[in-house]
């Protein structure tokens, strides 16, 4: 009988150096994913308010507490309390892993407002309050330019930040090297940056998603399956780079649509953040746990993808300049879809204020 509970568990047994996260901030996930060796975990306001909605029986108490102790409350202050409460709750089940790696795993990403993607000082602020929350935080912001800006700040002030709404190799590279600036700044001030622990998302499967968008919206024929396989080539692109230049950000697969998602990248120094319904597949499925992350994608594969124009913005590491990256099709539906999950939030909490 197999020591593993899962596939997941035994990727992290097997392979130390792939580490796995929780797409969740929720108790049950994450109880589920740390008794399966995950090391941290990703949030959202999209995510906390489903989270909520799931554990409404803890957080509907909550919430009328807040609406009636502090009139002066709007309804994005008490969402925002919320999204720092159970932030800084949920982020103790992940301290003990804190503490054992030296502050190198264990962290609970938490995202600044989604609106604030084109303001650099507003996301600044808010980083500075939410490192506050915990000494394991982890500060999402957007690989746009403004959020590429922030980060730098970010890094030389100390925090560990989490890049998202990133799709490219282009943006991946920007990414690191705002943090390779920031730390520079910091070491060239005496303070340490040992315990640090940046990360850079690669939304591989939303890659995927605006592929088949725009290929559908231009009326473009390719063969199916190599559109399954965009974002696993960026992936592999950017850990090449990643690895060759010796970042101390780390990459993190995000946006898992298939099991290549996490198949093809087992093996490599990363993370994946993987949502609680695809822990539950992949843990239960028949797919062997070996490396394959240096294992390139076929090249009658590439060969197709290549005639992409969005493939090669996607892949090419410079594809797309700083100001481009807001305009990337992926970026606009991921914002938007961001922006509408905040909004459901902020109806979730309107509904016990008016």
């Amino acid at each position: 009988m197999s020591t593993f509970k899962g596939r997941l568990h035994e990727t992290v047994v097997k392979f130390p150096n792939t580490d796995i996260w929780m797409d969740s901030c929720g108790e049950n996930e994450l109880n589920y994913a740390l008794e399966r060796g995950c090391v941290g975990a990703t949030s959202n306001p999209a995510i906390v308010g489903s989270v909520i909605k799931g554990e409404l029986s803890i957080w509907e108490k909550r919430i009328k507490e807040m609406v009636s102790e502090r009139k002066d409350m709007t309804e994005e202050d008490v969402a925002w309390a919320l999204i720092y409460e159970i932030g800084a709750l949920r982020s103790k089940k992940l301290l003990p892993i804190f503490n054992e790696s030296k502050g190198i795993k264990g962290r609970l990403s938490i995202q600044t407002n989604p609106k604030y993607y084109r303001d650099t000082e507003k996301m600044l602020q808010q980083a500075d309050v939410i490192n506050s929350l915990g000494e394991n935080m982890q500060i999402k912001m957007p690989a746009s330019e403004a959020g590429i800006k922030a980060m730098e700040e970010a890094t030389y002030r100390g925090i560990s930040i989490n890049a998202t709404v990133s799709f490219t190799v282009a943006q991946a590279v920007a990414v690191a090297e705002a943090v390779e600036r920031g730390l520079k700044r910091r070491e060239a001030k005496g303070l340490s940056t040992e315990t640090m622990s940046p990360v850079c998302t690669i939304m591989i499967g939303r890659t995927d998603d605006w592929l088949k968008k725009y290929t559908d919206e231009h009326d473009i024929i390719v063969d199916p399956e190599i559109l399954e396989w965009s974002g696993i080539a960026v992936m592999k692109e950017a850990y090449r780079i990643f690895k060759e230049r010796g970042y101390k950000t780390r990459l993190l697969s995000a946006a898992c649509r298939n099991h290549h998602h996490w198949s093809q990248l087992i093996g490599g120094d990363l993370s994946m953040t993987i949502p609680f319904n695809w822990h539950k597949k992949l843990n239960s499925c028949d797919i062997e746990v070996a490396s394959r992350i240096e294992i390139p994608v076929k090249e009658e594969y590439m060969n197709q993808l290549r005639k992409l124009s969005e493939f090669q913005k996607s892949f090419d590491e410079f594809g797309m300049k700083y100001n481009e990256f807001e305009k990337y099709g992926g970026f606009r539906a991921t914002v938007s879809g961001f922006i509408g999950g905040y909004d459901e939030l902020l109806k979730l909490v309107r509904g016990y204020m008016i």
